[in-house]
């Protein structure tokens, strides 16, 4: 039977973060000053491969179909190719997040391994622009060549900030049509306790769609309304663009995900204050029936609808970093 929560929810998709790390400081998800001091987890905190994998067995017995891998930057924690190889062999559709600065490294490892869908986060194509969003002046080089040459199935995402980036929003439109890669436009959020979010800063989905129907002639295509990104079709190259618009059209009453920490945490919410722990119970010898049914005792009561109640939140406890949980 489905795992439903109490807004008729099911539980379909997994995001598991393998690392709370980033090699990289982006300043709307872990900004460099307020990062310098932080404590990330130790090593033997994090779950192992080997507990991950069980505990996606798990989640699949309980209808999950899609998982995702994320940080942090996953492709800092050493050996990820091996859990890539443990979650390809299980009955569910596996995708990886990532900002691609490593990728060159292990783009063939992690296509030996069975991963076939990648992730890729770009906030603008000039150096100069996506240096300082990312907070380690690295370069905006075209990453993605060797990503395609082995046939990995992208999608790149760009996080859009009224006074920082906006004007790239057609450069990079461009640059990823011509190479026919879908390009996801997601609104700047407020997660986590750092970025100093303010709603003025929000560059609406509706004003980069506007931005794009002066080149593109787009129509918009019909997908499950899980989907986190509406998606548009330019008709004339066939040039694909999606719209997260968390801010200014909330899509909570769709949400079918759940998120899975480093440590063994789990979270309903991207924008949740805290977390259910399943490494504990799962360390202390629980078995898989015990642990499927700590997960429905999480899910089914799940009433998470954060972004549709923004405008009248009142502001409590810190919410989880998304550098903990993943986007």
């Amino acid at each position: 039977m489905p795992v439903i929560d109490t807004l008729g929810r099911p539980l379909e998709a997994l995001r598991i973060s393998v690392t709370d790390r980033c090699n990289l400081r982006c300043t709307y998800c872990m900004p460099k000053a307020a990062f310098a001091n932080h404590a990330f987890l130790p090593h033997h905190q994090l779950l192992s491969f080997d507990e991950i994998e069980r505990l996606a067995r798990v989640f699949i017995g309980l209808g999950v179909t899609k998982i995702r891998l994320t940080g942090g930057e996953p492709l800092v924690r050493a050996g990820i190719e091996e859990l890539v190889r443990k979650l390809s062999a299980l009955p569910v559709e596996l995708a990886l997040s990532t900002n691609a600065i490593l990728l060159a490294r292990h783009a063939a490892a992690l296509r030996e391994a069975g991963l076939q869908r990648l992730n890729i986060s770009l906030d603008a194509i000039d150096d100069s622009i996506f240096g300082t969003m990312n907070g380690m002046n690295a370069p905006a080089r075209d990453v993605l060549a060797e990503a395609q040459a082995r046939g990995f199935a992208l999608k790149v995402n760009m996080v859009v900030q009224r006074g920082v980036n906006e004007g790239q929003v057609l450069p990079m439109a461009r640059h990823f049509a011509s190479r026919k890669i879908p390009l996801r436009f997601i609104e700047f959020m407020d997660v986590g306790n750092n970025n100093r979010w303010r709603r003025e800063q929000v560059f609406s989905g509706a004003e980069v769609l506007e931005l794009l129907r002066r080149e593109f002639a787009l129509e918009l295509q019909a997908g499950p309304a899980s989907d986190t990104a509406r998606s548009y079709r330019c008709t004339r190259t066939g040039a694909v663009f999606g719209f997260v618009n968390s801010v200014s059209a909330p899509f909570c009453r769709d949400c079918n995900r759940l998120r899975l920490s480093a440590d063994g945490k789990l979270f309903t919410c991207l924008f949740a204050t805290k977390g259910n722990d399943l490494s504990q119970q799962m360390r202390s010898g629980a078995a898989d029936a015990e642990i499927a049914q700590a997960i429905r005792a999480v899910w089914m009561p799940r009433e998470d609808r954060y972004s549709e109640l923004r405008a009248t939140t009142v502001v409590g406890e810190p919410k989880v970093e998304m550098s903990y949980i993943g986007g």
